[in-house]
């Protein structure tokens, strides 16, 4: 069985994603209990997985086609270890420093020779940006940050988008002064297929997605800037002003450093598709599966999710988004699969990383 026909089309040499654009709040909640269970993961940087640690599993196994983000990954594990937080988050990029780059430095003393050299090679970008800042996706966004937003907003109305504000408040602010005809042009613009396939996400990316990305981006944004709090948005602060603000991605909060420092040794990695776990015939009470059903046909889509329930333990639950491509369970397995609505409902409702416009939660049945 072949897992993922991404693989054959999309280049895995680099960093797509410096840091994880899919909110951990919700993907955890969404697994429920997994104290002592065997998780899976998929990479992408890390992030969502090192969450996974709070859950107390025995063990998170975390997957990916691409060396580039397993070795984000082994970079964290490392700065976890010798870090303290606020070391951490500078490293990060959440936070301006001077020092990253002697940071990063007693960080890859720890790491093995490969990640040592790859990350040797970021070394100057790091300095500028942190380790959160050196991917694709991530220039992708400096470059509408730094010279295609100061032409259509002004710093002080970036500002007051994270300003505190009721949702109708909220709601006034985004039609009055950030939803103009000059932002409407440029989201149609930097984020239309072509644009967003050249300097974004892999263009492969888009092959099984129907409509426009700039119209889908434009739905979400204002999602993101009226219905949930952009004060307490890290990705939306990102996005628009490199850094994350006054809130943190689950993982790097302090009030999970340690708890996440303490199990790093759960964490199994493994570099391949969802194939290098469910050939081993091993099982998992949890499965977070980030996006990847959106970078399939829907035969190859079924296939893969039917490879997924032999790997699975009665009640184990499948967590996953959808950002274009609509994608749940296959007809063929509706009967061994039940949705949690109610946990969807709850979870969508406080979903910051808000490109996604669908976010599921099956459970096997047992």
């Amino acid at each position: 069985m072949r897992c993922s026909e991404i693989e054959d089309k999309a280049d895995f040499d680099h960093i797509r994603y410096a840091q994880l654009w899919e909110d951990a709040d919700v993907l955890t909640a969404a697994l429920g209990d997994c104290t002592g269970r065997t998780l899976v993961s998929i990479c992408s940087a890390g992030d969502n997985a090192l969450a996974m640690l709070t859950l107390d599993p025995a063990r998170v196994v975390v997957l990916d086609l691409s060396p580039a983000q397993i070795a984000c990954l082994k970079l964290r594990i490392a700065a976890y270890k010798v870090l303290t937080h606020s070391e951490f988050i500078e490293l990060t990029g959440s936070r301006p420093s001077k020092r990253r780059l002697a940071l990063l430095n007693r960080v890859l003393d720890e790491t093995d020779a490969e990640t040592d050299a790859f990350w040797q090679t970021l070394a100057s970008e790091v300095d500028r940006h942190g380790i959160g800042g050196v991917g694709k996706f991530e220039r992708y966004f400096r470059i509408f940050r730094t010279w295609l937003l100061p032409l259509v907003h002004s710093r002080r109305t970036v500002d007051d988008v994270f300003t505190p504000r009721t949702p109708d408040a909220r709601e006034v602010f985004f039609d009055t002064r950030f939803n103009t005809f000059r932002w409407r042009l440029l989201l149609n613009t930097f984020f239309s297929r072509f644009v967003m396939g050249r300097m974004g996400r892999d263009s492969a990316f888009f092959d099984h997605v129907d409509g426009s990305p700039a119209q889908h981006v434009a739905r979400r944004l204002r999602h993101a800037g009226v219905a949930t709090d952009p004060s307490q948005n890290p990705y939306l602060h990102w996005i628009l002003k490199g850094t994350h603000g006054d809130a943190l991605p689950m993982a790097w909060r302090p009030e999970h450093y340690e708890t996440v420092r303490s199990r790093l040794d759960r964490l199994d990695i493994r570099l391949g598709s969802l194939e290098a776990f469910v050939s081993t015939g091993e099982k998992a009470s949890g499965f977070n599966l980030s996006d990847i059903f959106e970078y399939m046909s829907p035969e190859t889509f079924k296939q893969v999710y039917g490879a997924i329930l032999s790997a699975a333990e009665p009640n184990a639950r499948l967590v996953y988004w959808n950002m274009m491509a609509p994608r749940r369970v296959p007809a063929d397995y509706r009967d061994r699969i039940e949705t949690l609505t109610e946990i969807e409902t709850q979870q969508k409702a406080r979903d910051l990383a808000f490109f996604y416009s669908d976010f599921v939660v099956e459970e096997v049945r047992p």
